[in-house]
């Protein structure tokens, strides 16, 4: 039986910006997306055990990526200048192809994220300039591929 799992060559990952893709940047290294759930407990007198329940908090993720020239610059001021509510109706979203081996495709977009730390690495001479982008978002859109 052939191995179905899919891999990451089956994964791509596009930042859109006020509804323009960002082909520039696309050297991902990873990606990470997280569903954000929290576990509520509440202990009541006379059982035994606490009873849990569960919040969505959104979702959080993470991009590593390298780069090649000034647009991902370019990116962080536009994300800067959001911040500073400058530009205010600034919209980034990231959208994650997954093409399943079973042929399938899952295409996931996470609209509207906001961006943390975003630290750039050199780790030595021959070691190529890395970027690392962590976000969060109020929800993601599983869409149909």
């Amino acid at each position: 039986m052939p191995d179905s799992r899919i891999k990451g060559q089956e994964v791509s990952v596009q930042l859109i910006v006020n509804n323009v893709i960002r082909d520039t940047i696309n050297d991902v290294r990873n990606f990470e997306m997280a569903p954000q759930f929290e576990i509520i407990r509440e202990g009541y007198l006379g059982e035994t055990s606490d009873r849990r329940d569960e919040v969505y908090r959104g979702i959080r993720g993470r991009l590593e990526l390298h780069f090649e020239n000034g647009d991902v610059f370019r990116l962080f001021n536009q994300v800067r200048e959001r911040a500073k509510r400058r530009t205010p109706g600034t919209t980034i979203n990231v959208k994650a192809t997954l093409e399943l081996p079973s042929g399938e495709r899952q295409v996931v977009l996470i609209p509207n994220v906001f961006f943390g730390e975003a630290p750039i690495a050199f780790g030595s001479r021959t070691d190529y300039g890395t970027v690392g982008l962590d976000f969060e978002a109020q929800d993601y859109e599983p869409l149909a591929g």
